[in-house]
């Protein structure tokens, strides 16, 4: 089945996906994934396909590409790829097909990048195998393939492995690999969801240009109905394997008209953040160009103001309000690395300094890099400061040691990003909320047992799920565990780190309502770490903005996302997905 390398008139139809049906056999039985699925993509049109977690969605991308695992299998319909069909077409075939022909880009780098070989070694390994490099040139076109990629200083990462790349740049050398060979296809599978907006944007621009300048058609798989509609000409939603709407992108995502398409929708953060967004800035990317606003000081997140010495307080009066409760002050905070084979240490984190009010919820926003991360592992007292202190309930976590440490880490608890690998999955979900409660020696076997059943009942989780294990839970259920677990001690302060990027819309919808509700039930404070400003304007009370290791702007959230002072601040919102649309109200 040879494959011509002139590209189709523009319109014309590229890949037509007709009654197919996929499935799956498994130790309990056949799982019908995908039934009777209809798809048409023309070249150089983008198409997306939304929907939750386990919708049929990389299912149905997978069939194409001829990648299912050997356990899955298309057993009805066709799969017409310029005429012809990829069903049943043989493994030698489907190689020339591959990276040459449609172009991929799957959802997790760490298990598609090779640990033990370096990122250019393995981009090298692409453009030689099709043909698209020699020898003598390959190291050049593998560092201009990683610049197309958004990568800065594409030469000397070319040289590094794996594990020396942020999980953004490693989904980014996967990007560069995707796009190595130019393919007249290219699956993108939820390619930017461990991406900071700005890098997120790049990237799409970067496919937006493969589509308008050579022609090429993207499938991009995403839960995110507003970047698809901002994205893509049409969209197409499933649920449970099957269609259940598809059409012009603004008219899915403005008038919706089946039921599961309007709670994608109603869920969508982007579309949210959208909706929230007064119309002047709308136009915050523009008014940049008036002047740089003056710089955010690096001082803690202030509440109120206080009194006047002699005066009574009377919060929300204005010009007389009442001093805040910090549960958390962090003034100075410094961390370096050093660096092997250089004279001077690396910044992460630089002097910074902000507050957590008692019961309220600061967000720290900013690109993989921006040193977000590092301060709330400070926080938690994983990582210890260069310089600065952290006070908690006015003591410095500093000075704890021995059984004060031991109570701190009581009250601070932390939210992992990842649910599949922060919960131990050779304990049943009762052992993994009990065993904190059993390590401080927290009450009886039996009164342990109750107190797991009520956290279960906070997280809107049923009892019968104790004796399951992780492996049995779907990606929100195990957030809602690691929310559980955190809570098991009754802290005071929660670290959430990314906490519902893994997690499709509706989970992501589900986790921040839960969020919300725990902390007005309890009076929970919240450090919310995520690179997600569509999320965090929906839950932060206030925003640090950090920049490469800096505190750039601090306020609170309304002042953050309608008033943004600092050029970077509004480069961050400009870049939310969704951005540039205007939905009626």
């Amino acid at each position: 089945m040879p494959r011509s390398s002139e590209r189709p008139a523009a319109g014309t139809p590229l890949l037509q996906v007709r009654d197919m049906a996929v499935e799956f056999r498994t130790v309990d039985g056949t799982v019908h994934a995908v039934e009777g699925v209809d798809i048409d993509l023309a070249a150089g049109e983008t198409l997306a396909i939304v929907g939750e977690s386990g919708s049929g969605k990389s299912t149905t991308a997978m069939a194409v590409i001829g990648l299912l695992p050997g356990n899955g299998r298309v057993t009805k319909g066709s799969i017409l790829f310029e005429g012809e069909n990829l069903v049943g077409a043989p493994e030698s075939v489907m190689r020339q097909v591959r990276g040459r022909s449609i172009g991929l880009v799957p959802q997790d780098p760490m298990s598609n990048l090779n640990p033990v070989a370096k990122i250019g070694t393995q981009v090298a390994e692409t453009l030689l195998a099709h043909g698209l490099a020699t020898r003598k040139d390959v190291d050049r076109k593998v560092v201009e393939t990683l610049e197309a990629a958004g990568l800065p200083d594409a030469a000397a990462r070319a040289k590094q492995y794996p594990h020396e790349f942020s999980g953004g740049m490693r989904q980014r050398a996967l990007i560069a690999i995707g796009l190595a060979c130019n393919p007249k296809l290219l699956i993108a599978d939820e390619p930017t969801s461990a991406l900071d907006v700005t890098v997120q944007k790049t990237i799409l621009d970067q496919l937006d240009r493969m589509t308008s300048e050579t022609g090429t058609s993207v499938m991009l798989i995403t839960h995110d109905l507003g970047l698809a509609a901002e994205r893509a000409s049409r969209v197409v939603v499933m649920h449970r394997g099957r269609i259940v709407e598809q059409g012009p992108a603004r008219q899915i995502l403005e008038d919706p008209q089946q039921p599961y398409t309007q709670a994608l929708v109603k869920a969508a953060p982007s579309v949210a953040a959208v909706r929230l967004r007064p119309e002047a800035f709308r136009r915050a990317e523009k008014t940049d160009a008036a002047g740089p606003a003056a710089p955010a000081a690096s001082a803690p997140v202030v509440v109120n103001e206080p009194a006047a010495p002699g005066e009574p307080a009377a919060p929300g009066e204005q010009g007389v309000e009442t001093a805040p409760d910090h549960i958390v002050e962090v003034e100075g905070l410094t961390k370096t690395y050093p660096v092997r084979g250089q004279k001077e240490d690396f910044v992460a984190v630089k002097d910074v300094s902000f507050a957590i009010p008692r019961g309220q919820t600061v967000a720290i926003v900013g690109e993989s890099g921006s040193g977000k991360t590092t301060t709330a592992r400070m926080m938690l007292k994983v990582v210890e400061p260069t310089s600065g202190t952290i006070s908690f309930d006015g003591v410095d976590v500093s000075t704890l040691k021995g059984r004060a440490l031991k109570d701190f880490r009581q009250k601070v608890q932390p939210i992992f990003q990842d649910p599949y690998s922060s919960l131990n999955p050779m304990f049943t979900i009762e052992r993994l909320i009990e065993e904190p409660l059993e390590f401080y020696r927290r009450g009886s076997s039996a009164e342990r047992t109750k107190r797991v059943r009520r956290l279960l009942d906070d997280v809107a989780l049923p009892a019968s799920m104790m004796r399951r294990y992780p492996s049995e839970l779907s990606g929100g259920q195990r957030q809602r565990v690691a929310i559980a677990r955190a809570l098991a001690l009754s802290p005071e302060l929660i670290v959430c780190d990314e906490p519902v990027s893994a997690l499709d819309v509706l989970v992501q919808d589900q986790v921040l309502r839960l969020l919300r509700d725990l902390q007005s039930e309890y009076g929970l404070s919240y450090l919310f770490i995520s690179h997600d400003l569509a999320v965090v304007r929906l839950i932060s009370d206030y925003v640090c903005v950090m920049k490469d290791g800096h505190l750039v702007e601090a306020a609170s959230g309304e002042e953050i996302f309608t008033n943004p002072r600092d050029p970077y601040t509004r480069r961050l919102l400009a870049s939310i997905p969704g951005n540039e649309l205007d939905i009626a109200v």
